[in-house]
Order: structure tokens, then C-alpha cells, then sequence
């Protein structure tokens, strides 16, 4: 069972045909909405400020999502993947965005639709990511435009997520 706690008398939500991995930590002012994937390891700490999460987004293994003390929730749109071991710190992420492995996304940056945000970027604080665009390096600057088939990559790859949910046993 996942480790799950109240935080001054929020307690997490999420719809019920999330799969919510055994040792992930969700504690405190989350809000998520329906097929969102959590994975092994992830923590989802709405503790200091409120986080948000859409539709079919995938939070994958070791990932950290929190926030800043009254200063910055965090908001993550629907169709979004957050690959192995990023960090989306205080943000906005929009809907349909890839964040690769080991990715950190600082207080108030905005990911806009359909960007890419390469593995092991770091996007500052207060940045702000132009939609369908491709960031990489340190800091993350724009490198391309997401082409048709990365758009549509993005959507694949949020999609299968529920699918291998449905692999495992309850």
C-alpha cells in the first residue's frame, strides 16, 4: 500500500482508476484527475502548497513533484509523462509535455502544450518554455520545434501508461 498522509487536514484525491504503485508517497493538498499513473518510488508531496494534476499523466519512478512554501503550487496538465527521477519543483506544466529522465523544472518556470524538456535538463526558475519546442542543456534553452512526430510520440507515450498499469496484479 502506498504511503499516504493528511497534512493539516488535506488529505490527497485522485479518481479511482489511478494506479497508485505500492511504495509510492502522495501526502498533503493533491488533487489528481483520472488514468494518472505513479510509479515506484515517486513522491508527490503537497505539503507546503497545493499541487495539481490532470488526466492520464504518468509520474514515473524516483520522481519528486513539490512545491514552495506560499510561495509556488504546482500544476501539471493532462497527457503528460514525467520520466525516471525528474524533479517539476513549484511549476506549471501544461498538457501533452514530455519531461525526460532526471529533468529538474525550478519554481514558476511554464512548460507550454506540447514541448519536450530533454533528460537531464534544468529549467530555471521563471523560465518560460515556448509551446511545441524542444529545451535541453544546463540552463534549458530551446533547441528545435517538436515536429508531427514528436507531438504524437508525446501522446503515445501518456497513453501506454494506463495500458501498463493494467499489467500488474491487485
Amino acid at each position: 500500500m502506498a504511503l499516504i498522509k493528511k497534512v493539516n487536514g488535506k488529505s490527497p484525491e485522485w479518481e479511482g482508476d489511478c494506479f497508485i504503485a505500492e511504495n509510492a508517497t502522495i501526502v498533503g493538498d493533491v488533487k489528481m484527475g483520472s488514468r494518472c499513473t505513479v510509479w515506484f518510488n515517486a513522491i508527490i508531496r503537497g505539503d507546503v502548497h497545493e499541487i495539481r494534476i490532470g488526466n492520464q499523466t504518468n509520474i514515473q519512478d524516483g520522481v519528486v513533484i513539490h512545491c514552495t512554501y506560499q510561495k509556488a503550487g504546482t500544476y501539471i496538465g493532462s497527457n503528460v509523462s514525467i520520466a525516471h527521477k525528474a524533479i517539476v519543483h513549484g511549476c506549471t506544466v501544461h498538457d501533452n509535455v514530455l519531461i525526460g529522465m532526471g529533468a529538474i523544472i525550478m519554481d514558476h518556470a511554464v512548460i507550454h502544450e506540447g514541448s519536450v524538456i530533454a533528460a537531464g535538463a534544468v529549467v530555471l526558475a521563471g523560465t518560460v518554455v515556448e509551446p511545441n519546442s524542444i529545451y535541453a542543456g544546463i540552463p534549458a534553452k530551446k533547441v528545435k520545434e517538436t515536429g508531427d512526430f514528436m507531438k504524437s510520440e508525446i501522446q503515445r507515450i501518456a497513453g501506454n501508461y494506463p495500458m501498463y498499469a493494467d499489467w500488474y496484479e491487485t
